[in-house]
């Protein structure tokens, strides 16, 4: 566990920081973890300018591919931050077939300093251990204008961010809907057979930048248009130099406290807001009286107990809140809570490798559902369906499940969706949800 030394500083909003950010320092390794100002959401933290990387590619059978876990184990004591791609599977199950992703399957940095903000009460801190480089951090932060000429930057970088949009008509789909409509019903017999129980669908859609945009304009439309609690931005630098990860994920994945809580948050159930106070209420009492919805949820929570019970002290796992109501500006969710407590010999690294990849995105039983995804989905996850890492200087670990986010590889834009078939499923209502989920993010950035 590291001590970082602590400035409170003059409160700045975190779109107006980050900006000074990249002019001085350059987007390349900037990382951007958001929240949306709730309690799950309370923080944000901003840093550049990495100290340290560690990138893995490949799947076991590349003769260069490097395992991430063990990447993860030897990380050394520090504020860590980056990702990890659903593909990382391929180091848990090797005996299932995988498919090899352009992105990296693990990229993750040390910074020293960052910028800690607790957007509940207006404070802003700056944390390291390199006392020079804190005290330039702290100049910096000074030589942005407080008042009315903040208030001035913030509609300027908003102006400049609405004027570069992606058009609709500029999406290219792997899926059609016939074929997403025709996948599902291929689950629901696999269903019938006694071969899985559920499976979460997914249909990525594509474009072709026709310039470089920043990774950070594009989060700043997503989370004016789509706030969530575990949200961010990370941009790649060094050996994964061109790529991004942009998220407005809603669901907590793992989180481990230095007590060794664990906790994890799956969404399952998803019903889309409306601007009619009766018809939004409807909507949400439909999703929570839905039988299949809340058959899905606890099928994953079942999945998920099962996971944490591999490292997870036993009898410390138990379930407080079981299919709740969570409510976003375009979507409802149901979320179910699980909690426990690691064993003594067991580390944040061994949890993820046990509940990876994660059961909501997945399915059940996990190993033959990531198997039947393989063969009906056209392109790898990559980072979608994986998660963004996070490791504080006391060694406490956070990561989300990265859903409602795009994936910027130099000039290629991508963004997936996915639907949890069970046996119930509708699959023109299965292929409706799909715009539920998409089409909000989508315009958000046109």
């Amino acid at each position: 566990m590291i001590i970082p030394n602590r400035q409170l500083c003059r409160w700045k909003r975190p779109e107006i920081v980050v900006q000074q950010l990249i002019n001085h320092f350059g987007e390349d390794g900037l990382i951007w973890l958001d929240g949306d100002g709730s309690d799950l959401g309370r923080w944000a933290i901003l840093a550049t300018d990495p100290i340290q990387q560690i990138c893995c590619r490949g799947l076991p059978s590349d003769p260069q591919g490097s395992n991430p876990f063990e990447a993860l184990r030897n990380l050394e004591p520090g504020h860590w931050t980056g990702w990890l791609s659903y593909e990382a599977g391929a180091w848990v199950e090797p005996n299932n077939s995988w498919k090899k992703d352009n992105m990296a399957t693990l990229w993750i940095a040390r910074h020293d300093p960052i910028l800690r903000f607790d957007l509940q009460k207006e404070e802003l801190w700056i944390e390291g251990c390199n006392l020079k480089k804190v005290n330039q951090l702290a100049q910096l932060l000074n030589s942005i204008k407080p008042g009315e000429e903040q208030d001035k930057l913030s509609r300027e970088i908003i102006e400049a961010n609405e004027k570069e949009g992606i058009p609709l008509d500029s999406w290219q789909w792997l899926t059609n809907t016939d074929d997403f409509t025709r996948n599902v019903r291929h689950i629901q017999n696999l269903i019938a057979c006694g071969d899985i129980f559920q499976a979460n669908l997914t249909a990525c859609c594509t474009t072709l930048l026709p310039s470089h945009k920043c990774a950070t304009t594009i989060f700043q439309r997503l989370r004016k248009h789509c706030p969530a609690p575990f949200s961010g931005v990370i941009v790649a630098s060094g050996a994964a130099s061109s790529e991004a990860i942009i998220s407005a994920s809603p669901e907590r994945f793992l989180k481990v406290w230095p007590s060794g809580e664990v906790e994890t948050r799956p969404i399952k159930g998803t019903r889309p807001r409306q601007l009619n106070t009766q018809k939004d209420a409807d909507m949400a009492a439909d999703l929570i009286c839905s039988p299949k919805d809340r058959a899905e949820n606890i099928m994953i929570v079942d999945l998920l107990r099962n996971d944490l019970g591999k490292v997870c002290q036993p009898g410390s796992i138990y379930v407080p809140q079981l299919v709740g109501l969570e409510s976003y500006p375009q979507v409802h969710h149901l979320t179910s809570v699980i909690k426990g407590s690691l064993q003594k010999n067991h580390t944040w690294v061994d949890l993820i490798q046990a509940c990876w990849p994660g059961g909501s995105i997945s399915g059940a039983p996990k190993p033959r559902a990531c198997q039947r995804l393989h063969e009906l989905e056209p392109t790898s996850r990559g980072p979608y369906c994986g998660s963004l890492l996070h490791v504080d200087w006391n060694g406490q670990f956070d990561s989300n499940i990265l859903i409602r986010s795009f994936m910027l590889e130099g000039l290629n834009l991508r963004v997936h969706a996915g639907c949890g078939i069970v046996a119930d499923s509708n699959p023109s209502t299965e292929t409706e949800e799909l715009n539920w989920k998409l089409m909000p993010l989508l315009k958000a950035i046109q």
